[in-house]
């Protein structure tokens, strides 16, 4: 099997090590695991493609890469140069640090990696890190993620295929415990943490600049219950399908009356 990873957070990021080691353990001793990886930190920009701009792609060692992008830059860079000759049979983004359940799905440039594989045809999975005080001492913060995602990895491949327009991709978040405490996986729905949410705050620099932070909300608050979120900060891994279609298809048949 020949595996493309990436992630948001950066090439030399910890988390992109944890999955480097994860793809090998799928793709086996015969396999190849390409990584194209933004050059510098691309958390937050979600789908966002480098379209009015140009990027460098740089070999930094053997099958490994950094682009000057997104993390859907370097998907597209992985399928469509650096191995153009042939395509990848599956693409991996993250190991995230910090999880990207609920709401943070939709800012997410690790999911917008694995988005951009399913709009290209190719099986694709997100894999988060939820980060917390039972984390926070751990030698390897992302502990969880690297004793489970590769079991986590193999049982959706061996769920049936799709070729639907808009593919699945998969969310995968790992619980803020140590591995040990891991509960199980619980396949849900994307939630909605309740009460909290991105925000901004005013700073002055020395020279008396105003600028503003983006600032996020509390990732412990209580989410729709039975959620991503919600299972996991109960210690359960998070297992979401997911598609890019954005149509609210719970409300097509009640207004199409309005529109006729």
């Amino acid at each position: 099997m020949r595996i493309l990873i990436t992630n948001d957070d950066g090439i030399n990021a910890p988390g992109l090590a944890v999955l480097a080691d994860i793809a090998h353990q799928i793709a086996g001793p015969d396999g190849e695991v390409w990584t194209v990886a933004p050059a510098f930190e691309q958390s937050g920009v979600a789908h966002c493609i480098s379209y009015s701009r140009p990027m460098m792609v740089a070999e930094l060692s053997a099958r490994r890469f950094a682009a000057e992008g997104s993390p859907a830059d370097c998907v597209l860079a992985g399928i469509h140069d650096v191995l153009s000759d042939t395509p990848p049979d599956l693409v991996l983004s993250g190991v995230n640090r910090g999880n990207n359940s609920a709401e943070n799905a939709l800012y997410s440039g690790t999911l917008g990696g694995a988005m951009e594989a399913s709009l290209q045809g190719l099986p694709a999975i997100a894999l988060s890190q939820y980060l917390g005080p039972r984390t926070r001492d751990l030698e390897n913060p992302f502990e969880a993620a690297a004793t489970h995602g590769a079991a986590i990895v193999r049982k959706i491949l061996s769920l049936p295929g799709d070729d639907t327009d808009y593919r699945l991709f998969w969310n995968v978040n790992f619980p803020p415990v140590p591995a040990a405490e891991v509960r199980g996986q619980k396949l849900v729905a994307m939630g909605k943490r309740i009460g909290t949410s991105f925000a901004t705050q005013a700073q002055l620099s020395p020279s008396g600049r105003r600028f503003l932070w983006i600032r996020g909300g509390d990732q412990r608050s209580p989410a729709t219950p039975g959620c991503d979120a919600d299972v996991n900060l109960d210690g359960y891994v998070s297992v979401t399908p997911m598609r890019a279609d954005l149509t609210a298809h719970d409300r097509l048949s009640s207004l199409k009356d309005a529109f006729a």
